[in-house]
């Protein structure tokens, strides 16, 4: 006669399960992170909500609170350009098209809508941004002034595989001490983690807010900086507990 089973066996089933081994990430994907001087200058984002380094499944995203740029002529709000796709079974993403109108650096940002996720019991909320540079070299580490967000320690672009990126975790402005950061690779479907520590990699900032981590492979790459906002309405009207996100993503190449 079979046992039944002990909560802890329950527990870490639940804890093994592959949707909860994986970490969500809002990503912000140029079509080039360094654009040509010559032609339109022109750049188109992706906007997709997943698990980048297991390729999906892409979650449903609702039409972001705010979408811009900060470049030379201020704070440019692109909200009302985002276009709006389907992915995967179906699901919500965004793209986005803008023209470059100098040689400057661009910090393109997102404010997604809240995510519920009941299987974790949360809101999640990933102010996400991406540096693209157009002949300039000038401005990338220039801060949107999210709520999270991390600053760049490290030019954001031009990197070779192997590189060290480094950044502060800014709350409200201020370092965050000891903030934890997720990383991820966008896999392309030619590498296979062994185990779910190799999905997401963790790691910690110091006293300071700052934190380092060396690239191995190239393409791109998602820094998350998480920390715990004030409670928010789930989508039954219940007060629970919300994660606040600041990513940044970065693109490595190898060097041949």
């Amino acid at each position: 006669m079979s046992q039944p089973i002990t909560a802890w066996a329950a527990f870490a089933a639940l804890s093994l399960s592959p949707s909860l081994a994986l970490a969500h990430f809002q990503e912000i994907i140029p079509n080039a992170d360094i654009v040509a001087e010559t032609g339109d200058h022109s750049v188109s984002l992706d906007l997709t909500f997943t698990h980048p380094m297991e390729g999906g499944p892409v979650m449903e995203m609702g039409k972001p609170v705010r979408m811009g740029v900060v470049s030379p002529v201020g704070n440019q709000d692109l909200t009302k350009a985002l276009v709006a796709v389907k992915k995967g079974d179906g699901k919500t993403a965004y793209t986005l098209s803008h023209k470059l109108s100098e040689p400057a650096d661009y910090v393109f940002y997102v404010e997604p809508a809240a995510y519920w996720e009941p299987g974790e019991g949360k809101n999640i909320i990933h102010y996400s941004k991406v540096v693209v540079d157009l002949g300039s070299g000038e401005g990338w580490d220039k801060l949107v002034g999210l709520p999270v967000e991390i600053e760049p320690l490290v030019r954001p672009y031009g990197l070779w595989t192997g590189n060290l990126f480094r950044g502060v975790v800014r709350k409200d402005g201020k370092p965050v001490p000891f903030a934890e950061i997720e990383v991820e690779w966008k896999n392309d479907g030619s590498v296979h983690a062994p185990s779910d520590p190799f999905i997401t990699q963790v790691i910690k900032a110091d006293a300071q807010g700052q934190f380092a981590y060396a690239m191995p492979r190239a393409g791109w790459w998602g820094f998350a900086a998480l920390v715990d906002g004030k409670k928010s309405k789930n989508p039954e009207g219940k007060m629970v507990p919300t994660e606040l996100g600041g990513l940044i993503w970065v693109k490595t190449v190898d060097m041949k």
